[in-house]
């Protein structure tokens, strides 16, 4: 009986299995193949993220899926240089905390199996149990970066998923992400500037937030500015910390925009996208002031 065409791979599995450093189990790490008209670029979001359009051939593919390694049995999630790097405390808190990832995913996802080869799913739930796992790691680790970072992107996927399944309620988890998101990259610009110990600059090489380019800390400025702006309702309960989070948003970004027109060789798509964002706070911080202060703006 003849048999059919082979089926498509857009993925391959380490030849070498990975031990799990909290429960032992042993797992072969998948990552995506590239080339062969596998991906096509298609525009860059105001968020900074590549979106890919799909192709007769292979589909739908989403490579953000492939980033974090995940144990199947235990649920512990890292990416790949910190995967195996655990002191003793880290290793008990993640040993400890089992059944929590179990619940969540049970809660959001219902039942899923890393064993499989990963999809828009599955690249969701790795974020988000990669972010679980990082609130468990040492500051050695740069875990707020990678905990940022990882918030945008389970943000982006959660909302992959809501378009493709408006009934579940993946939009609430999106956005829960991107408040994080949001809390997050202020959080790192904070220890930039003193506040706080962690080796950021190790972590500069995954600051993307996507894959195709590495936006760097101009990322960290515009993001931060973006995530305040468009979840500030989110991130303060009255509107004299609102405008507080704003204003201090807006003068990090005021370093990207201002630098990016003193140098040639900040690439202009992010410094128009920073004036624009610039524009719209200034806007918006005129809105709140005429608020707080009713009687100077009649005046």
């Amino acid at each position: 009986m003849p048999q059919g065409p082979p089926p498509k791979k857009i993925s391959y599995r380490a030849k070498t299995p990975t031990k799990c450093p909290v429960c032992k189990t042993e797992h072969f790490k998948e990552d995506l193949l590239s080339g062969g008209g596998r991906l096509i670029a298609g525009k860059l979001t105001q968020e900074l993220r590549r979106l890919y359009e799909p192709s007769k051939k292979w589909g739908e593919i989403y490579p953000l899926a492939y980033t974090v390694q995940v144990c199947p049995k235990c649920l512990y999630a890292a990416y790949p240089k910190d995967f195996k790097g655990l002191n003793e405390e880290e290793l008990k808190a993640i040993k400890t905390t089992i059944p929590h990832r179990e619940e969540l995913m049970k809660v959001v996802f219902g039942n899923i199996d890393f064993n499989e080869n990963r999809n828009l799913v599955l690249g969701a739930a790795s974020y988000m149990l990669a972010i679980d796992c990082y609130h468990l790691r040492s500051w050695e680790m740069a875990p707020t970066v990678k905990k940022a970072v990882s918030s945008i992107r389970a943000a982006w996927l959660l909302g992959d998923l809501h378009k493709k399944f408006p009934a579940r309620p993946y939009d609430k988890a999106s956005n829960f992400y991107y408040v994080e998101a949001a809390r997050g990259y202020a959080r790192i610009l904070d220890i930039m500037n003193g506040q706080g110990e962690e080796p950021i600059e190790s972590a500069a090489y995954m600051l993307g937030p996507d894959l195709d380019h590495n936006w760097g800390f101009d990322g960290i400025m515009y993001l931060n500015a973006y995530l305040t702006l468009h979840h500030l309702d989110e991130m303060a309960d009255t509107l004299e910390q609102q405008y507080k989070i704003l204003d201090t948003s807006k003068r990090y970004l005021s370093k990207l925009y201002g630098s990016g027109k003193a140098s040639k060789s900040k690439p202009s798509v992010i410094v128009d996208m920073a004036k624009d964002l610039y524009d719209e706070m200034g806007e918006k911080l005129k809105e709140m002031e005429a608020q707080l202060n009713p009687a100077a703006a009649s005046g």
